[in-house]
């Protein structure tokens, strides 16, 4: 009796887990998360999992997680993108020098409202035509993804240093720098309206696809599964926005604010910087890149592609055409994650966007992108990002050197290919 009982365990565990629909892709990503955290805390003495940690963590995480996302369709689409971090660099130096040169130049004064706009917009310009370039040279010209981006990692660097005469730019305006993290958030009133909307947003979702699973005569969760995972959802969201709310801004910085506006600060007078501008702009670009891959025509195409190329050619599906779109989705994509990147820094500096080109592909892979194509998701790739993230910078407040920092996160990415390969086999995926 007792070896019956134990061995109905885990086909007991695996029924459930089916019934209720769980990825257990990402409930693995999830534990590993929790587990880095766990672990950096105990060796940090508490200080990893502070408010203060969280909200630098999250906000040094979104450049690179909104060019996993891109990065994503690159690689389901059987490509590689080597030159993201030169690509975010050429895109920085251009916005850099846009603000700081260019439009001075034709009277535009610095604090000029139209300054960081236009300089956005020549950023996104920029990431679109070398994304183009790219997809175009591979696409129509048949040359190798690697080969291409290798060459534009090199190229486009250097274009960079020389826009810009090798010289760090800043700094810049002040408008732009709110889209940097700390010098941009909506405070704990606007936090907590969007936790409130991002709650219904997910309450609605959850609804919608339970519909539509019920309209197709698709199997579908118990309710009770149902509730759990609002409530779960509704916790985590909350609990996000309280952690950041939590984190109070300086006094000296309190102060130097109501004295720049010829103000005396009140006495025990407290403010909390809440929820980043950047975080908002990463959560945008995750549901229009969920909505992309989920909903649109493009994303069909890109996962069919991915899946069997051959197959998606011969039934009309113009792969060409389809690499360019992809190329150019990914330079747009490094364009914003340049405009975080240097607003985060409020200046524009040679080396950045060094090594991004590792922790982008790194995150979309550990976020259980399949380098054979075809499989892949835009949560799992900021997860991905989050993951690395948290241990490079579990690993910083540890002491670790950095070049033992590089080491790890090598070593973890070759771990999570294999794991994925492992479980893509015992799936029967591969």
């Amino acid at each position: 009796m007792a070896t019956d009982s134990a061995s109905d365990g885990p086909a007991a565990r695996k029924t459930i887990l089916k019934t209720l629909e769980f990825d257990t892709r990402l409930l693995g990503m999830i534990g590993a998360f929790v587990v880095v955290c766990l672990v950096f805390n105990v060796l940090t003495d508490g200080r990893f999992l502070t408010p203060r940690n969280i909200f630098n963590l999250t906000i040094q995480t979104v450049s690179v997680a909104i060019m996993a996302t891109g990065m994503v369709f690159v690689i389901v689409t059987r490509h590689i993108d080597l030159s993201v971090g030169s690509l975010l660099a050429t895109c920085s130096a251009m916005m850099a020098i846009t603000q700081t040169q260019f439009l001075p130049a034709l009277g535009l004064d610095f604090g000029n409202p139209l300054i960081a706009p236009i300089a956005i917009i020549v950023g996104l310009a920029t990431g679109a035509l070398i994304g183009a370039l790219h997809g175009w040279l591979i696409g129509y010209l048949s040359i190798p993804a690697f080969i291409v981006t290798l060459g534009g990692l090199l190229v486009w660097r250097n274009v960079a240093w020389y826009l810009t005469s090798g010289q760090t730019i800043g700094p810049l305006d002040d408008t732009f720098q709110l889209l940097g993290g700390i010098g941009g958030t909506v405070g704990t009133t606007g936090s907590w309206i969007i936790g409130l909307l991002a709650v219904a947003a997910a309450f609605i979702a959850i609804v919608q696809a339970r519909r539509a699973k019920i309209r197709h005569e698709f199997p579908v969760k118990p309710l009770w599964a149902e509730g759990a995972l609002m409530a779960v959802s509704a916790a985590l969201i909350f609990g996000f926005v309280a952690t950041l709310n939590a984190y109070e801004i300086p006094v000296r910085v309190l102060r130097r604010s109501f004295e720049a506006r010829g103000e005396t600060m009140p006495q025990g007078f407290t403010e909390a910087y809440g929820v980043p501008f950047s975080v908002l702009l990463l959560i945008a670009v995750a549901v229009v890149m969920t909505l992309v891959a989920r909903r649109t025509r493009l994303g069909r195409y890109i996962f069919a592609t991915g899946g069997n190329p051959d197959a998606a050619e011969l039934s009309g599906i113009n792969t060409r055409l389809l690499t360019v779109k992809v190329f150019t989705l990914m330079g747009v994509l490094c364009a914003l994650a340049a405009l975080v990147a240097s607003a985060r820094l409020s200046f524009h500096s040679n080396d950045i966007g060094t090594l991004d080109e590792l922790r982008v592909i790194a995150a979309a892979v550990i976020g259980g992108t399949a380098l054979a194509g075809g499989i892949g998701t835009i949560y799992g790739a900021i997860l991905g990002a989050l993951i690395m993230q948290s241990l490079q910078s579990g690993m910083a407040m540890v002491g670790v050197d950095a070049p033992f920092q590089n080491i790890v996160v090598g070593s973890v990415l070759v771990i999570a290919v294999l794991v994925d390969i492992i479980y893509r086999k015992r799936t029967g995926e591969l």
